[in-house]
């Protein structure tokens, strides 16, 4: 007999979603994000939320009615409230969403040159706010030949285009502005490294909160891989793309943790559908006490990383 438990109604339930919502909405009025004119980073959230819906939607991440991604996607922005304090970080986290709702859709087409090209200009835009984010550009490109199976010479191309256009106009602005070296420090960045592993500048709130995210990571990852038979091969090659982005931003952030606020950003748009999954497919009693366990750490962290604040 298949007993559903706390986790699974709550996973499936029809008002998680705007309850979510509300509860998001009543953790950013109790900061005082209202109150501080940061309005852009709340519409953001929101965009993004929607944006993971549709993310879910189009490509059954979760085999049953399920809104826990964008309800994951919420909560856990909302518990790394420190990373609302500038707005990089939430146009990040929107761009991030947006490049695989374009890069899941070429899923097997070889000849979706148009969607690569704007998939990979979705990458370019966030490598203008976070350069670092070119890093991931060859693990890119080898996923889009082992997991969406769509690679070739043409895919690359439309690649590079897509890529180089925001530059495009960046180079031309700088042109006409008689700044012909504008990009410079932009791109030298990428040749720059802090000392390895230096946490010096980094709070121990912001730690616990990356490894709390870091264990729901790991812990979506490994339920994944054991439970991946019973979900659709495209399924199971898109989660694989976000575990393998989730391995890279882990060790990134351990050796680079003076890009910690984007890292994480990142970390936590790929660990959203991975612990979705998670809480959503299974329902034994040690993954529904493992389930309160999650609710009560997370909103402890919200409360500690937004008492930090004041």
């Amino acid at each position: 007999m298949n007993v559903k438990r706390f986790q699974n109604k709550v996973a499936e339930s029809r008002i998680a979603l705007p309850a979510t919502a509300v509860y998001t909405l009543i953790v950013c009025a109790l900061s005082g994000m209202f109150g501080n004119g940061m309005w852009l980073q709340v519409v953001l959230l929101a965009f993004a939320g929607y944006l993971m819906f549709q993310l879910n939607n189009v490509n059954a991440l979760i085999r049953i009615f399920s809104r826990m991604i964008s309800c994951s996607y919420l909560v856990l922005m909302t518990m790394a409230f420190f990373l609302f304090d500038d707005i990089a970080n939430s146009i990040i986290s929107v761009l991030a969403i947006a490049f695989y709702m374009f890069f899941f859709s070429i899923y097997q087409d070889g000849t979706a040159v148009g969607r690569i090209f704007y998939a990979s200009a979705v990458l370019g835009i966030m490598s203008v706010v976070f350069v670092q984010s070119l890093y991931f550009l060859p693990i890119i490109w080898v996923l889009l030949f082992t997991n969406i199976m769509a690679g070739n010479a043409r895919m690359i191309i439309a690649s590079l285009m897509g890529l180089t256009l925001p530059y495009w106009f960046i180079g031309a602005y700088g042109l006409m502005s008689g700044d012909v070296m504008l990009l410079m420090p932009h791109f030298e960045s990428l040749a720059e490294f802090a000392p390895i592993a230096d946490w010096q500048n980094v709070s121990w709130t912001e730690i616990i909160t990356f490894g709390f995210v870091g264990l729901l990571s790991i812990t979506g990852m490994i339920h994944f891989r054991l439970n991946n038979y019973k979900d659709k091969i495209r399924t199971r090659m898109m989660f694989e793309i976000f575990s393998v982005m989730n391995l890279c931003l882990l060790l990134f952030i351990a050796l680079q943790p003076i890009h910690f606020d984007a890292l994480l950003t990142l970390l936590i748009v790929n660990t959203t559908p991975m612990i979705a999954h998670y809480i959503a497919l299974t329902n034994t009693k040690i993954t529904n006490l493992s389930f309160y366990i999650i609710l009560l750490i997370t909103l402890g962290l919200t409360i500690g990383n937004v008492w930090t604040l004041f």
